[in-house]
């Protein structure tokens, strides 16, 4: 009974929350389905924008019900995303293109198969607790990947933005665009800005109510309204509560290759598993930092391995976490697993009874949604400080970039991460071998006082927190530095962070260590440095940590100064 009152007793917020990302889930569903199978031909297959839409509606709505029900992050909302929509693309380009009669049928199921090996490994990854292991992956490796996947989305969508059918390859679609845009519809570019323009200045009206769906709502009046003409909208989609794959009608069983395809489907599937996972414990970590809560990885791995294998079972997109949807949930006042729930109900409820109204919106303003979604995706902080970061961050950032947009997402991934672990062997190389006091000390240690901190008084004591910093702050331990910092209790006057024994800082440590002083200064808690070795001072000047964030003044050469600064400020 405890229990069941722990979940219900914020109902109201759950409902609106849940709610309220169901509004936003809407158009960025439609617009990843029709992604997906965008690298179809419409002359070939009329209905594919419906077949695209449909299969976005179902993967939002499944993969959101039961991973919110089964999940380990109970804010968090989960749906279709732009990383596993472009994996989904390309793999549905692959199928579409081994199939000598271009047979649909092969299509849906293949992608149904992909997903429900996708969500078998998600739960194998969960039983094997390889959740843990996602924090040691280095933030230029993120920065460099998720830019990539955001300029890929750019780049499919170009095309669609100005009516024209896309490439499947990204470098035909950089080649190719100038020989093809003397073609382009000058309604379906004039409706993709004006989606992009209300998207970006809508906000600065209100931000109660989600700007996507106004464009969408907008433009789509518009169209009906004055361009009755206009042809290049998605078509109508069925409504009623989805079937599974196997018993769809216009699937044809017989003329699957079965062997062929499941062999095609594995891999697939396990880059969508490894990619969910990554997205999805990212987007943990955001919520837990929203909510002040600690997410269970392992069991949301498992609870998004359930939702995408009934995605997949019932002709869905694969998707993970959704960091934008689960922010939009939590500020709404969602809080529980409940939330998600009601997000996915109301769209199955839009699936039941709006699913003839979908047809009229035009493909050019789901282009332009995406490429808000595609800007929105790249790590713009990243880029800008890439001359400003050590060189081996900004190689490995530029090299994975590169790579997920030119070769592919996981060689991405897994060149980014052995390249970074040889530079981190060498900077670690290179402490061991120079710096005396930082050998061996890689925790962090905040409950025993060192002895220079013996004559604080208790008057002191009672309003400071000592953070004391035993070794690098690196990606491997940001997860670790960040616990210790959300600890700070919100009475606390002043932090007081030590950083004698820390020779060296990467960027995901220095972004962390940014993002924490922000956070304990938004509460009112003044923070001061003390005995900050050179390659960690250069570093947080470079990024106007010091003295943006923490003014030089705030900062001591030893200890004992700073003793002094403390006995000064309580004195009087």
């Amino acid at each position: 009974m405890a229990k069941f009152s722990s979940i219900t007793k914020n109902l109201k917020g759950d409902i609106f929350g849940g709610l309220t990302a169901g509004i936003v889930a809407l158009p960025l569903a439609l617009a990843f389905g029709i992604q997906a199978f965008g690298v179809i031909d419409a002359q070939e297959i009329p209905n594919i924008g419906a077949i695209g839409a449909l299969a976005g509606l179902v993967g939002a709505m499944m993969l959101g019900f039961f991973a919110a029900l089964f999940g380990g992050t109970p804010s968090q909302i989960s749906g279709p995303t732009g990383p596993m929509t472009v994996i989904t693309s390309s793999f549905i380009s692959t199928i579409w293109a081994s199939t000598q009669t271009h047979d649909i049928s092969t299509v849906l199921v293949a992608m149904a198969l992909a997903g429900l090996f996708c969500g078998l490994f998600q739960i194998l990854f969960g039983i094997i607790k390889i959740g843990k292991y996602i924090r040691y992956i280095p933030y230029p490796v993120l920065s460099g990947f998720m830019s990539g996947i955001g300029i890929i989305i750019i780049l499919q969508q170009i095309y669609p933005l100005f009516g024209l059918k896309s490439p499947v390859l990204i470098v035909d679609m950089i080649t190719q665009l100038p020989d093809k845009i003397d073609g382009f519809n000058h309604l379906a570019l004039l409706f993709g800005l004006a989606t992009i323009a209300i998207i970006y200045l809508f906000p600065l009206i209100t931000k109660k109510i989600p700007a996507t769906l106004v464009a969408l709502v907008i433009v789509s009046v518009i169209s009906v309204v004055f361009f009755k003409d206009f042809d290049l909208t998605i078509g109508e989609i069925p409504s009623g509560f989805p079937l599974p794959i196997f018993l769809q009608n216009g699937i044809d069983l017989s003329s699957i290759n079965w062997p062929v395809v499941i062999n095609m489907s594995v891999i697939p599937g396990l880059t969508l598993a490894g990619l969910g996972s990554i997205d999805t414990l990212l987007t943990s970590v955001v919520a837990d930092n929203i909510t002040k809560t600690k997410h269970n990885s392992n069991r949301e791995l498992i609870g998004q391995g359930i939702g995408n294998m009934m995605a997949g079972l019932f002709g869905g997109l694969s998707g993970a976490g959704a960091t934008m949807r689960t922010v939009v949930n939590v500020k709404s006042g969602g809080s529980s697993r409940i939330s998600g729930m009601v997000h996915a109900l109301l769209l199955l409820g839009i699936l039941l009874g709006l699913g003839s109204f979908v047809k009229y919106v035009p493909l050019s303003v789901l282009s332009g949604i995406l490429i808000t979604v595609g800007i929105s995706i790249i790590d713009f902080k990243g880029l800008k400080d890439l001359f400003k970061i050590p060189r081996a961050d900004a190689f490995v950032m530029v090299i994975v970039l590169l790579l997920t947009v030119f070769i592919d997402l996981l060689v991405a991934v897994g060149i980014g991460m052995v390249i970074s672990c040889v530079f981190f062997m060498k900077h670690t190389s290179d402490i061991v071998e120079n710096s005396y006091e930082s050998h061996g000390l890689t925790s962090f240690d905040r409950t025993s006082p060192w002895a220079d901190e013996a004559e604080l008084t208790d008057e002191i004591k009672r309003h400071i927190y000592i953070v004391r910093l035993n070794g690098p702050i690196f990606f491997g331990s940001v997860t670790r530095f960040q616990e210790i910092m959300h600890s700070v209790p919100d009475t606390m006057k002043i932090v007081i962070i030590r950083m004698k024994l820390v020779a060296f800082i990467d960027q995901s440590g220095a972004y962390a260590m940014e993002t924490a002083i922000k956070d304990l200064q938004d509460k009112g808690i003044e923070v001061l440095m003390t005995r900050i070795q050179p390659q960690p001072k250069a570093m947080l000047k470079t990024l106007k940590v010091i003295p943006d964030l923490v003014k030089e003044e705030s900062t001591f050469a030893t200890f004992e100064e700073c003793a002094q600064y403390l006995k000064e400020k309580f004195d009087n």
